[in-house]
């Protein structure tokens, strides 16, 4: 097998957790970013094969992203699995510029510097997938008090599009996956009492064997992950 080096953001719970795991249980290198290094911790504890390497990183900081590329200047990345993200929850009329802005530097902006930044460590065939949500996929159906949400969920489909088309020449893909409804406690925090029909568990398995294998047949694509209608 071809050990890969895969970068997972967001990895402290949830999807990006037990991505990583899926990862280091195949037998491939993972490096692991969160803000939370407790929650981190817990993850490096949990690999069985101890092939994860964690990073508290606050993607939203040039800085930080600026010291995470001086530990990992010896590395070659495979694959950037771009998971991490915010949601806030409330009517649009109330919900503030500010928190807009937030979404979008979280869900959005931190996708752009960690890649500027890691992109000179990309092997040739690495593979890029960005998580969106069904909240951002064109003609999906839309949950009101989710307009920053949406509204970041849709520029990460419209950012990876263009990423695809521009690193094409330097022989790296770039994919979204457009989540649905994923048993998460981000999920549980958003809507109390909701039962998703997918684990954070099975999704994870999912987008770990993507990252490995879905650029040989995708590339620029949005792929939506759903087992409801999205119209």
């Amino acid at each position: 097998m071809n050990k890969k080096t895969i970068i997972v953001t967001g990895a402290s719970r949830g999807i990006g957790f037990e991505t990583a795991l899926h990862l280091d249980r195949s037998g491939h290198k993972v490096i692991a970013l969160a803000r939370s290094t407790d929650r981190l911790k817990k993850l490096e504890t949990s690999a069985e094969n101890g092939n994860i390497r964690i990073f508290g990183t606050d993607l939203t900081s040039e800085e930080e992203i600026g010291k995470l590329k001086a530990e990992l200047r010896e590395e070659s990345i495979d694959g950037i699995i771009n998971n991490a993200g915010a949601l806030d929850k409330g009517p649009f009329l109330e919900t503030s510029i500010e928190t807009f802005k937030h979404l979008m530097d979280v869900n959005v902006y931190a996708i752009v510097r960690l890649v500027q930044q890691l992109f000179e460590h990309l092997n040739q065939g690495a593979h890029i997938v960005n998580i969106s949500s069904m909240s951002g996929f064109q003609g999906s159906l839309k949950f009101p008090g989710l307009s920053a949400y949406s509204a970041s969920k849709a520029a990460v489909i419209g950012l990876s599009e263009l990423m695809s088309a521009e690193f094409t020449d330097y022989n790296i893909s770039v994919n979204c996956l457009c989540i649905g409804a994923v048993q998460t406690e981000m999920l549980e925090e958003a809507f109390p009492g909701f039962d998703a029909p997918v684990s954070a568990a099975e999704m994870g398995s999912y987008i770990s064997d993507f990252v490995l294998k879905g650029h040989n047949f995708y590339n620029g694509k949005v792929l939506p992950v759903a087992l409801n209608d999205p119209s």
